[in-house]
């Protein structure tokens, strides 16, 4: 990952599904505060609340000046849609997914990944509590201090199986398409976000 890039956790909530929803964000920028905001949407579906809260960040990033940017999401269905994996069959999610697109398009590069939902844990605590009413109507302010996003700590065995998956994606790509279907620099770049996430490269104590 760039040292210019930004990153953002999002996650969308809804209590009903459809019924009382919220969606969150966490956006950390290299040497700057982190940003969080939370907001709750009114009544609507899981699905819809995750596409906002993709949509405020992507408007956050811009109004920051964020250039390059990779989002973290626990949506796997979300991400494969904007990924171009999954087609957006859903009409209520048709528009968000063209506001997100068009939006995602103003900046220099837009990368979105799926995590699991412990490597989502302040984005998620932050719907929970706007759903709450536990915080105030205008969300979340900058924190005063640089923090990363908070994540649980992954076990050593599911580190090694995200890393392994990663590479077996890879080898089948290329054995199908050649090494045009995907850069080994990608894939450099993906296992070491998958060895950072999970503490792999920090130093024990």
């Amino acid at each position: 990952m760039s040292a210019d890039t930004a990153t953002v956790h999002i996650d969308g909530a809804s209590r009903g599904n459809p019924g009382a929803a919220a969606y969150a964000l966490v956006l950390a920028r290299p040497g700057l505060p982190v940003v969080e905001h939370a907001e709750t949407i009114g009544k609507a579906t899981n699905n819809v609340a995750e596409y906002a809260a993709l949509v405020a960040a992507l408007e956050r990033a811009l109004a920051l000046g964020v250039r390059n940017l990779t989002v973290y999401s626990d949506s796997e269905l979300m991400v494969k849609q904007m990924n171009g994996e999954y087609k957006v069959k859903n009409a209520d999610l048709q528009e968000l997914y063209k506001e997100a697109d068009a939006l995602r398009k103003r900046l220099a590069s837009v990368t979105l990944k799926h995590v699991r939902r412990e490597q989502n844990k302040r984005a998620d605590e932050l719907c929970n509590l706007v759903l709450d009413g536990k915080l105030s109507p205008g969300g979340v302010a900058a924190s005063d201090e640089p923090k990363p996003p908070a994540t649980a700590p992954l076990s050593a065995a599911t580190v090694r199986e995200d890393a392994i998956e990663c590479l077996r994606a890879a080898a089948s790509a290329w054995a199908s398409q050649g090494l045009s279907a995907v850069s080994p620099a990608q894939v450099w770049d993906q296992l070491w976000s998958i060895l950072d996430d999970g503490g792999a490269l920090r130093k024990k104590k």
